[in-house]
């Protein structure tokens, strides 16, 4: 990896996205549960998950989708098992370090794995208690630590 730099904006994060599901696509694990069970459309689908990881990295906002119900839907016609999410984390982590690198590029994959562990227990119907809320930047502009102001 040379030249890499950190994720800096949703163009960045639209980038990484674009890889990884170019990547999943023809992974033989991930691949069929897009193509076949999900029905993606990468054309729709792309610019929601810029969204997402934007709203994820930097508290863009953008994001206004119901990730759980997504995926809840999703392991309704295919079950996705341990194994699934196990790849797709391992296919994310190796296009965040194939792509980018730094501070943001590291909370890109800890939050992955943060969102695949609480997704997997709520699949199972176990507490969820770990769920990082994705708040919006005016949402905790005015915090500070410990919560006092």
């Amino acid at each position: 990896m040379t030249d890499c730099h950190d994720l800096r904006d949703r163009r960045d994060a639209l980038a990484l996205v674009t890889e990884f599901y170019r990547r999943a696509f023809d992974d033989d694990l991930l691949g069929p549960v897009f193509r076949d069970a999900a029905h993606l459309d990468l054309a729709a689908h792309l610019p929601v998950m810029a969204d997402f990881w934007d709203t994820v990295l930097f508290r863009a906002g953008s994001y206004r989708g119901n990730l759980l119900r997504v995926h809840v839907a999703l392991d309704e016609r295919a079950p996705l098992a341990a194994a699934h999410f196990s790849r797709w984390l391992a296919l994310w982590d190796a296009t965040v370090d194939d792509l980018f690198a730094g501070e943001k590029a590291d909370l890109a994959k800890s939050q992955a794995e943060r969102i695949g562990r609480s997704v997997t227990r709520r699949l199972r119907g176990e507490d969820a208690s770990e769920l990082v809320a994705i708040r919006r930047r005016d949402e905790v502009e005015g915090e500070c630590r410990g919560g006092v102001r």
